[in-house]
């Protein structure tokens, strides 16, 4: 594989696949792309529910942790990262979310023109093949099945009269210009299938003869002629190879391995790298600065009723439910258990919800059971709290200059006290919430951190044991025009020639929102750039 291409692609994840589909599209380009991870043939992956699994057992994952959060209890969180094609986007929980249009307005008036909601509109509904069907804020004609979820759930129905008890509205479409209030995401499903972008980009572009996948492949080093990328540097198996590249390497590493390469190959901060002996060919203090994900902390309660998933879940329904799905794609494994979502404001002033609540119908680590073999789980109501826009700020920096050794990552997760107070807030309104008179025919006692956990010392106590990420990491080649930027409006690094990156480490804020839809905008609008 010492050959040359026009165009090569690093990481075949929610963006690089969407890259590499959508410039091996144009029949004179040539086109490498480099996945680390094993080709996505796993049923787990194609079957909705199967992410569960996915995570339990912690297949196709990177391994990550971070270092010590000295800010929670100096714990070191686990970082679920997809290590196989299509990425994360083949093992997330299929949320397709966009967050605020403001978020993207509010990128453009840092400094990132052309990135404004109006400008990236366009490129979301490029993406999708929704069965909403064709308006202005979806698309049909895309590679992308997004589908919306069934609201049959009389719990779901119980959230919706409570909300609007409340004072909340009832969302039918998150992504029809109101980001405020309760209902359901769409997911990225189709046809009872996940929608990940190495099945619905990938798969039917495998027979151009201009694309070629390489999985198993291990990017350790970006080649430089100059200030001009060459190539790349890469291991299969134990050995080493080298491509090089006519026109442009786009990096699609994410926002732990984007930076990481670089930092590798020579780009960062310069002293930083001089310090694990790295020749530096451009000083960009910005690399792997600024990380931002989402603190989630979770609350769980009994329930009062018998839950669905409890019964679904037993062996000999799971395998007649198996079989449903795979001859019709239908039934308990063909979406995923998930009751209501929530985005909310904290304080009516502001101009965006800054809190999301999510609520599962089921025990965060329920397992498939059986009379006299295994019991069930309890009948739990599990809550995700999470901050939307943080103002904490972590880092990634190489442990050494070996490709090999994965990054050290540092979230410095509740830095900011106001995080803390966030959350603090998000358990209290999450109380009110369940105990409201409505709910009262479901919720039953609080389980987690429970109702002891009531004076601020101890709910601050409870939010720093519990906090963890909500897997949406971005923010580390923040893209720009100041110094601390790293790209520019067209992801093109600063200071380089022949090198973009397309992944959530461009985002100049984390936006308010799951992230897999966006790292799928920022693929599309990269292709085209690269395209010219």
């Amino acid at each position: 594989m010492n050959h040359s291409f026009d165009f090569i692609v690093v990481g075949g994840g929610s963006a690089g696949a969407v890259v590499a589909a959508r410039l091996s599209e144009d029949a004179k380009y040539s086109v490498l792309l480099l996945e680390a991870g094993a080709p996505d043939k796993s049923v787990l992956i194609r079957m909705p529910l199967g992410f569960r699994l996915i995570r339990q057992l912690a297949l196709f994952d990177w391994g990550y942790r971070s270092e010590p959060e000295p800010h929670a209890n100096a714990r070191s969180i686990h970082i679920p990262r997809g290590k196989v094609l299509g990425g994360s986007s083949a093992v997330n929980g299929m949320i397709y979310s966009r967050g605020h249009a403001r978020d993207y307005d509010e990128w453009a008036r840092m400094g990132a023109a052309g990135w404004s909601y109006d400008d990236v509109l366009t490129y979301f509904r490029r993406s999708e093949r929704s069965d909403r069907g064709k308006s202005t804020w979806h698309g049909v004609d895309g590679p992308m099945p997004v589908s919306r979820m069934s609201n049959d759930d009389p719990l779901s129905h119980a959230i919706e009269q409570t909300a609007v008890e409340l004072g909340y509205p009832v969302v039918d479409d998150f992504e029809a210009g109101s980001h405020e209030g309760f209902g359901l995401p769409d997911l990225t499903v189709g046809n009872g299938r996940r929608s990940s972008t190495a099945s619905t980009f990938l798969a039917p572009a495998r027979g151009r003869a201009n694309l070629h996948i390489v999985t198993g492949a291990h990017a350790t080093r970006i080649l430089f002629k100059g200030t001009r990328a060459i190539g790349v540097e890469y291991r299969a198996g134990e050995t080493t190879f080298t491509a090089s590249c006519a026109r442009e390497t786009i990096l699609c590493g994410g926002a732990y391995g984007s930076p990481q390469l670089l930092m590798l190959s020579g780009v960062g901060p310069a002293e930083h790298l001089r310090q694990h002996g790295i020749a530096v060919i451009a000083d960009l203090p910005g690399v792997g600065t600024g990380l931002q994900d989402h603190p989630l902390v979770p609350m769980v309660f009994h329930s009062r009723q018998p839950l669905r998933v409890r019964s679904a879940t037993r062996a000999d329904r799971i395998a007649w439910s198996a079989l449903r799905w795979m001859f019709t794609g239908k039934g308990f494994l063909a979406t995923q258990p998930l009751s209501s979502v929530a985005y909310y404001r904290s304080r009516p002033e502001l101009d965006r919800p800054d809190l999301e609540f999510v609520l599962i119908p089921t025990s965060l680590d329920a397992k498939v059971w059986f009379p006299g073999i295994r019991p069930p789980s309890a009948d739990l109501l599990s809550i995700y709290n999470i901050v939307m826009r943080p103002e904490s700020r972590g880092s990634v920096r190489l442990r050494s200059a070996n490709p090999q050794d994965p990054p050290a990552i540092q979230f410095n997760l509740l830095q900011s006290d106001r995080d803390v107070d966030l959350l603090r807030h998000a358990i209290g309104w999450t109380r009110d919430l369940m105990f409201a008179s409505t709910m009262q025919r479901y919720v039953g006692e609080e389980a987690l951190p429970g109702r002891s956990a009531s004076d601020v010392r101890h709910v601050q106590e409870f939010i720093r044991s519990a906090v963890v990420t909500a897997q949406h990491p971005a923010c580390t080649c923040r893209m720009g025009v100041d110094a601390a930027s790293v790209v520019d409006p067209q992801l093109r690094v600063h200071g380089l020639q022949g090198l973009r990156i397309a992944d959530a480490s461009i985002m100049p804020t984390l936006i308010g929102g799951h992230t897999n839809a966006t790292s799928i905008m920022i693929g599309e609008r990269a292709a085209e750039f690269a395209r010219g």
